[in-house]
């Protein structure tokens, strides 16, 4: 991974400060579909989701020496958390439900450590290409159902931000070229507003100017009347989530990696981007916003625009600050179609699954042999199959505890299990 891609942006400078920041606003809104999703779900705030997101995007590029280029939005692995503590988005219940998501923080921290200690090439011992690959194949296509999803709400919406996403690619010239994302974002919601397909009344009716937090929605409002056994049962209940968040982690910087040609376990280290998610994360739940994690959304994003530069990411997490502050925006947003946001969904989790093809295939992984074929066999089954099966998730009884684990993490475990058991052919023997 040192040899830069063909026509790649590695330093978004040489583009100039409007190209820069027109490139910082189309990373935004590519996050938005995702990232705003999550309160509207669980409950949480949307104005305090964008602040954090900005600020754990700062945090993370702060512990990872500004190298990686990551945008960290809401996490969906901790949905299952928030609707077990708060299954109605009750405002009262939703502090417990990010006290858990908070203390789950810590798990990042430990196995931050571990691989310090331990180091990084230990570590990536357990994810050869054989094992990455097909999981980053199963990030994206594990997405894709709820891009679909999106679509059906109006396919004539969706498919007129995928052609804009196609045309700019394809047979657009400079600045088109490279913010796709931004043009098929605004064209197919003015085409949406057109059809009737928008209902901007909460536009008309938010402020333009209010403040992201209260006290009352954070974890600090717990504290003035606290239901201690609410408490315990918030922790027990959501910090195991953090095991399969971790492992989704790894296979998010592996994407990135792969997309931008760069080792990002080795430089600036694995334990870094742990380190700076867990943080990120602890923050973002203290505050009363949902759990942050790094987004596949970005690796198609990059896919797409072939600018690699983590200047244009912090543009976008500055951007998503001030606009935290603004009501009318954070309903501008919420208002946009989900058809639109799901056209675009489908494009950039289509590259996520290139990227992990292409990551195969750049590292000539053998399927000649039975094993390598077992391996990505089973991860994208389970990954794509747990996913979509009537429970969603594997769960795991330990005595009073219950552990659910994701379809990714179950079929990342799985890869990394059978990697180290079972043999490898020596060299004469494949022959």
């Amino acid at each position: 991974m040192s040899n830069d891609n063909l026509n790649a942006v590695y330093d978004a400078r040489t583009l100039g400060k409007p190209r820069m920041l027109a490139l910082g606003v189309q990373h935004m809104f590519a996050m938005f579909g995702a990232t705003v999703l999550v309160p509207q779900l669980t409950g949480l705030s949307v104005s305090s989701t964008l602040l954090f997101a900005g600020i754990g995007t700062l945090i993370f590029h702060f512990f990872t020496k500004g190298k990686v280029p990551a945008f960290l939005g809401s996490s969906f692995a901790f949905l299952a958390g928030y609707m077990t503590i708060a299954p109605n988005g009750e405002k009262h219940l939703l502090p417990y439900a990010c006290l858990g998501v908070a203390c789950s923080a810590a798990l990042y921290f430990l196995l931050a450590v571990l691989v310090k200690v331990f180091g990084v090439k230990k570590v990536m011992r357990f994810f050869p290409p054989v094992v990455t690959g097909p999981i980053i194949i199963s990030i994206g296509l594990t997405l894709s159902q709820s891009a679909v999803d999106n679509c059906s709400r109006n396919w004539l919406v969706a498919f007129s931000a995928v052609l804009v996403i196609v045309a700019c690619v394809i047979w657009g010239r400079r600045m088109i070229k490279i913010i796709p994302i931004l043009l098929a974002a605004v064209v197919s919601y003015v085409f949406a507003g057109i059809l009737g397909e928008v209902d901007f009344t909460s536009v008309k009716n938010a402020a333009w100017i209010g403040l992201p937090v209260l006290k009352e929605n954070t974890v600090f409002a717990i504290f003035e009347n606290p239901d201690t056994s609410l408490i315990i049962t918030s922790i027990v209940t959501i910090v195991p989530i953090a095991i399969a968040t971790m492992m989704e982690h790894i296979g998010d910087i592996a994407a990135i990696s792969s997309t931008v040609n760069r080792n990002y376990f080795e430089n600036p280290g694995l334990h870094r981007t742990l380190l700076g998610d867990g943080l990120a994360t602890l923050v973002a739940s203290l505050f009363g916003a949902p759990a942050n994690t790094t987004y596949g959304e970005n690796t198609g994003v990059l896919t797409l625009s072939r600018v690699y530069d983590p200047r244009v990411i912090r543009i976008a997490a500055v951007i998503a600050i001030l606009f935290s502050f603004s009501p009318k925006f954070a309903a501008l947003i919420s208002a946009m179609p989900a058809a639109t946001c799901g056209g675009i969904s489908i494009v950039l989790y289509g590259m996520i699954s290139a990227v992990g093809v292409r990551n195969i295939v750049e590292s000539q992984v053998d399927f000649k042999d039975s094993r390598n074929v077992i391996i990505a066999a089973l991860i994208l089954v389970l990954s794509i199959g747990i996913k979509y099966s009537s429970a969603g998730a594997v769960n795991i009884h330990i005595g009073g505890l219950t552990l659910g684990l994701s379809g990714l993490a179950t079929g990342a475990l799985v890869g990394i299990i059978l990697n180290m058991l079972l043999p490898e052919k020596k060299a004469s023997e494949k022959e």
